[in-house]
């Protein structure tokens, strides 16, 4: 009796454990190279744009996990015509935390759509040269955040910097005419205050003629 309810309990956690797992299975893409498995995907799935990410590789050779990577693996991020070289380290430590063989290279994607990720180089002395890209059938694209909001929708920093770009060459004319225009003003400036001094100095010569003659007159003998 008691065995009979171990089997059943030990299966219900089996189920339980395999149902919980389908989710991120499916969310990542398993290939194999030799006695090589590469499972690859979004660290966080769903992803979206604007939040930090990263590029998960997660490696089993001849059915151990590989805990020993070290830098014989590059990988690269592609977007349409776009390509970022980036680093992978292990998210783990073996017997401390993490799942062996889960490697990590962080990054923020900022535009929605479809990635791509490069892996070349060695693993256990075989050469690898595999590209996975996001998609229906393999792991999520990056979604754009705006579907998830709540309760308003606001622009993502790739959004914002795409209407900064389409607005620059509007402020840079408008700078432009703002910077003529104070040109011609210094210069109707310049030649008011010429204006300014011309007048002063007839007003000072005058000022002189006059006191002259006040001079002179004072000097004068007075007529019989």
């Amino acid at each position: 009796m008691f065995k009979n309810v171990t089997r059943v309990l030990t299966a219900s956690i089996v189920t339980i454990v395999v149902v919980g797992l389908a989710p991120a299975a499916s969310a990542h893409e398993g290939r194999t190279h030799g006695d090589l498995e590469m499972v690859v995907g979004f660290g966080t799935e769903p992803a979206y744009a604007g939040q930090p990410n990263n590029v998960q590789l997660i490696l089993v050779h001849d059915g151990q996990p590989v805990v020993d990577l070290g830098d014989t693996v590059d990988v690269e991020v592609e977007f349409g015509d776009q390509t970022m070289a980036l680093e992978l380290e292990p998210n783990f430590a073996v017997g401390a935390f993490g799942e062996p063989g889960d490697y990590r290279a962080w990054f923020i994607p900022t535009r929605p759509g479809q990635y791509t990720f490069h892996f070349t180089g060695t693993i256990d002395d075989e050469e690898i040269d595999e590209t996975f890209t996001s998609g229906p059938r393999t792991f999520s694209d990056v979604n754009d955040p705006a579907e998830i909001q709540f309760p308003e929708q606001d622009p993502t920093t790739g959004e914002l910097a795409d209407r900064i770009d389409r607005e620059m060459p509007r402020l840079s004319t408008a700078i432009d005419d703002v910077r003529a225009a104070s040109v011609e003003a210094s210069d109707d400036a310049d030649g008011a205050r010429t204006l300014g001094l011309i007048g002063l100095l007839v007003g000072a010569l005058g000022v002189v003629v006059a006191v002259i003659a006040l001079v002179a007159s004072r000097r004068r003998p007075a007529r019989a």
